[in-house]
């Protein structure tokens, strides 16, 4: 056998060897599935006939392991890790939704946990639907569904004159006075601000004990 003809040969045996290795090594990342096992294909045949699929495995795991990790964490700065770490991730959608999730409950607590008016009117502008806001809503009409009625008059002069005297001598107790337009404006009620039932009924109780009449009226606005 002549030395070119041999050459041949051998380099056809060598080139057979490296794709049968390479196939191999190609077979035994992907039965073992694990980021270590495409690395280490990766560092043996970075520029192998599967070197573009190693990458892309790599990058799948390497983000459900991220996502997992969020997941079992359960809390607002693994979900936001996750987002750092996997900018481009599958779970993306997933984690920005658990996000609202979680901080939409956290706001949620603390308004339950303040029960104020502004509270509860504060958690409604960021998140106006959903039954936390049903219940925020109940919450809030049962604390301000009610106004003491307290004066009439013909002219809004006459009725500001009224609101001024009422408010110096029982703001604190009415929760404000206000003065509201009534009969499309040709007259003007003088009221009590939003307060719960109770409130207005204590209220009224007192204005009644002062001599002052008033009615409890239910607020046409409820929460305003």
């Amino acid at each position: 056998m002549n030395r070119p003809r041999l050459t041949l040969l051998l380099l056809a045996a060598t080139t057979l060897w490296a794709c049968s290795s390479a196939q191999q090594d190609w077979n035994k990342a992907n039965t073992t599935n694990t980021v270590a096992a495409y690395q280490e294909y990766l560092s043996k045949h970075p520029t192998g006939e599967h070197s573009t699929e190693a990458t892309d495995r790599i990058r799948s795991l390497q983000d459900e392991e991220a996502w997992s990790q969020a997941k079992q964490a359960d809390s607002l700065d693994a979900y936001q890790d996750y987002l750092q770490k996997q900018p481009a991730g599958s779970h993306v959608k997933e984690a920005q939704d658990a996000i609202t999730g979680l901080q939409r409950a956290s706001d949620w607590k603390t308004a339950q946990s303040t029960g104020t008016v502004a509270a509860l009117q504060d958690f409604l502008k960021k998140y106006p639907t959903g039954p936390e806001a049903d219940e925020a809503k109940a919450k809030l009409n049962a604390m301000t569904g009610y106004r003491v009625q307290l004066a009439a008059a013909k002219t809004e002069k006459q009725a500001q004159r009224e609101r001024d005297q009422l408010h110096a001598k029982y703001g604190n107790l009415l929760h404000d006075v206000v003065v509201v337009p009534a009969n499309s404006g040709k007259s003007y009620g003088v009221t009590s601000g939003p307060m719960s039932q109770s409130e207005a009924d204590s209220a009224c109780a007192e204005l009644k004990k002062a001599h002052h009449s008033c009615e409890v009226v239910k607020s046409e606005t409820g929460n305003s």
